[in-house]
């Protein structure tokens, strides 16, 4: 019988699978390790056994103890596993950008869960390396993980990961592709593999608001290029000592909104559902692909689950809200349909100019269309309005006809974008849009550079 002893035996062998769609017009051929397979669903579970495994031998980890870590879901899956299996308390700290699922999934394996902010420098007392190392020293008889800087990490993808890749492409890999957090990944697989054969090319994924790229090309630490991004899992604000910048051929950056849509392409397309840092990782390859040669044989490495991304990458409404959702706009009634059930705010030519002033603040618009006897007869603006109090504030008590500009244009629900286009300008900010069934409804400037952006 084929019996494991434990669910830590479990960890490693992980598939390889050709990918087909996505990469189709590249040359290479494009590979990708699928570390979802491990119990913890992500090749964190690597690295979080061997640093404990490595802290018990070196006596940082007594019988007991407890184990603290700052990380962004995954490491904390597989410490928790581990804690499971070896009788340890685990605590995790993550910040507040991680999605809820990354959250219930580790206190739903007795893991205690603190969140931190994300927008803090790394020093801030609040930021989640300031608050792990903290609990460390303020928790009796505890080990802080570290996985930026312990060295076990790297290790195991040297032991693990890196020969697994070797065997499974039968020596031909010509390029290993993965998005950079820690750096464990990356330096130890690139470590392994080039002591196999030095010409083999590892480049590194990164993410907008990270440093790496420019430290790497420029040996430059600039905190001007920090600032906070959406990806899970890749870039980092810091220089971790996992990362051997030696190892890596190079850096590729990838916006936010690439990376999450790649990341559902990859599960419509490939049938591949995996997280966020997947998506980057095929994107970058895809922006590289001129690279390529037709025998090139490219490894790229998937970290974890989609299923940790249900609530924010796979939801149409997030996707929506940070303008990700790709989504074919093309007649005035594609752009209204997101607020049709909203009725149009208007007011009467015969109101105050302070109660238009009030329905703008109270319902966050900046146009308002004025109506007399059912009819749209005139519109206000907030640049318009805003320019006539500033010279007379006694307007706000005259009535809106005195003050109001030109009617927006009114059109039909089936003209086209490119003509709604024509009419918005610097006097015309928005237009009305007339449905089949009577109702009206506005389309704004900013609806309709969301809709091309």
């Amino acid at each position: 019988m084929k019996i494991y002893n434990n669910i830590l035996e479990t960890i490693g062998n992980t598939p390889i699978v050709r990918l087909n769609k996505l990469t189709n017009g590249i040359k290479a051929t494009i590979l990708a390790k699928i570390e979802t397979t491990n119990p913890g669903n992500s090749v964190k579970d690597r690295m979080a056994v061997k640093m404990i495994d490595d802290a018990e031998k070196s006596g940082l980890l007594k019988p007991g103890g407890t184990v603290i870590e700052g990380t962004s879901g995954n490491t904390g899956m597989g410490l928790a596993l581990a804690c499971i299996i070896k009788g340890y308390k685990l605590i995790c700290v993550l910040n507040d950008k991680q999605s809820k699922e990354k959250m219930d999934i580790l206190r739903a394996v007795g893991a205690e869960v603190v969140v931190c902010p994300t927008a803090v420098e790394p020093n801030d007392p609040r930021s989640y390396y300031s608050v792990s190392r903290r609990l460390a020293k303020e928790t009796p008889n505890s080990w802080y993980v570290n996985q930026y800087d312990n060295l076990s990490n790297r290790q195991a993808h040297y032991e693990s990961t890196g020969p697994e890749i070797w065997e499974q492409t039968d020596g031909k890999i010509t390029h290993f592709v993965v998005g950079v957090g820690t750096g464990g990944t990356i330096s130890g697989v690139a470590k392994y593999l080039k002591e196999r054969n030095p010409n083999i090319k590892i480049w590194g994924i990164d993410t907008y608001g990270s440093v790496f790229k420019k430290y790497k090309e420029t040996g430059i630490f600039d905190e001007n290029e920090i600032y906070p991004y959406i990806t899970e899992g890749i870039g980092e604000d810091i220089l971790p000592k996992n990362v051997d910048f030696d190892l890596i051929d190079r850096f590729e950056k990838v916006t936010d909104k690439d990376a999450a849509v790649y990341t559902r392409k990859l599960a419509r397309e490939e049938g591949i559902f995996v997280g966020n840092s997947a998506g980057a990782a095929i994107k970058g390859i895809i922006q590289l692909k001129d690279e390529l040669k037709p025998d090139d044989v490219v490894v790229v490495l998937f970290h974890d689950h989609g299923s940790r991304y249900v609530g924010k990458i796979f939801n149409d409404d997030w996707m929506r809200e940070r303008g990700f959702l790709v989504e074919e706009h093309t007649t005035a009634k594609d752009l209204v349909l997101k607020h049709q059930d909203e009725p149009l705010v208007s007011v009467f030519a015969e109101e105050l100019v302070s109660h238009a002033i009030a329905k703008m603040r109270k319902y966050s618009i900046s146009q308002i269309p004025v109506l007399r006897d059912g009819k749209f007869v005139g519109s206000l603006d907030d640049t318009h309005t805003f320019q006539l109090l500033v010279d007379d504030q006694t307007k706000l008590n005259a009535p809106i006809s005195s003050i109001m500009q030109k009617p927006f244009p009114i059109v039909n629900e089936n003209t086209r974008i490119e003509e709604i286009s024509k009419l918005i300008n610097k006097e015309t900010p928005a237009v009305i849009v007339e449905r089949d069934d009577k109702t009206f409804h506005i389309i704004t400037r900013h609806d309709v550079i969301a809709s091309i952006a």
